[in-house]
């Protein structure tokens, strides 16, 4: 005798995929949040560089990773809360001449870019826009023009070669030696701050405005930037889609920071 089936009889099971399916999502999407919120806490955080204040170095538009374990952590080292941390841990003082991101003392909320001058102890002067640590002036050396088109036409700047105590070497740009920061009083770093100036000398809000940035705490160091990954001409609109292959540097993509 044969056994029959009714459909009547068959009783749907439940549609096991979709839960557990949507639970997966959520765990994926968590992991990648998490892995992301770790790395960017840890390791290296992006940065965009939306003034002129580091040309030649970094132009507007660049994109940078900073390597938030050169200098240990604080509690600006977190990108979404700022945990109750005092001073750094795992702390270590920057190299002078290192192109460093900090939260500005007078507006934590805000991020700067400028390359480290001064350590705790050392005096600093400009004097006739040239720059003198502990009483010494940095060598400088000429160089070709550089020339800036920012604002959509050519704008040739005085370009010099800067070589800091120490040996380290970078490129400033200088358009003259009388502006209103090229001669200054004698700044001498407190102790646990470092002194930061811009490679764009006469357009740069750093160190030297001790009403707006001033002497920076090391707890407030983010981190050194390491490279450019990424890199785009900010003439171009947004609007321009078809402009945009042609507004990327190429030539500046993955390039180190000296």
């Amino acid at each position: 005798m044969s056994a029959s089936v009714s459909k009547n009889n068959l009783v749907p099971g439940p549609k096991a995929g979709k839960p557990e399916g949507l639970g997966e999502t959520i765990r994926t999407v968590v992991t990648i949040l998490a892995a992301v919120i770790l790395v960017r806490t840890f390791a290296f955080e992006p940065f965009n560089i939306p003034s002129g204040s580091m040309v030649p170095t970094l132009l507007v538009g660049d994109y940078v990773f900073v390597s938030k374990f050169s200098y240990g952590y604080s509690r600006f080292s977190f990108p979404l809360i700022h945990p109750p941390i005092t001073g750094r841990i795992f702390g270590a003082l920057p190299k002078r001449g290192d192109v460093a991101v900090f939260r500005e003392p007078s507006d934590t909320s805000v991020d700067y870019i400028k390359r480290i001058i001064g350590l705790p102890g050392d005096r600093i002067q400009v004097r006739n826009g040239i720059l003198y640590v502990n009483d010494a002036p940095v060598a400088l050396k000429q160089l070709e023009d550089f020339v800036d088109d920012e604002y959509g036409f050519p704008d040739p700047t005085h370009q010099f070669q800067e070589t800091l105590p120490g040996g380290k070497t970078h490129l400033i740009l200088q358009r003259v030696n009388d502006g209103p920061l090229d001669n200054t009083v004698v700044f001498t770093v407190p102790p646990d701050h470092v002194f930061a100036m811009g490679d764009n000398r006469d357009n740069s809000q750093d160190s030297r405005v001790l009403s707006a940035v001033g002497y920076i705490p090391v707890e407030n160091l983010i981190g050194r930037a390491e490279f450019r990954f990424f890199s785009f001409d900010g003439n171009v609109p947004w609007w321009q889609v078809w402009q945009w292959p042609f507004a990327i540097r190429y030539g500046r993509l993955l390039t180190g920071i000296v």
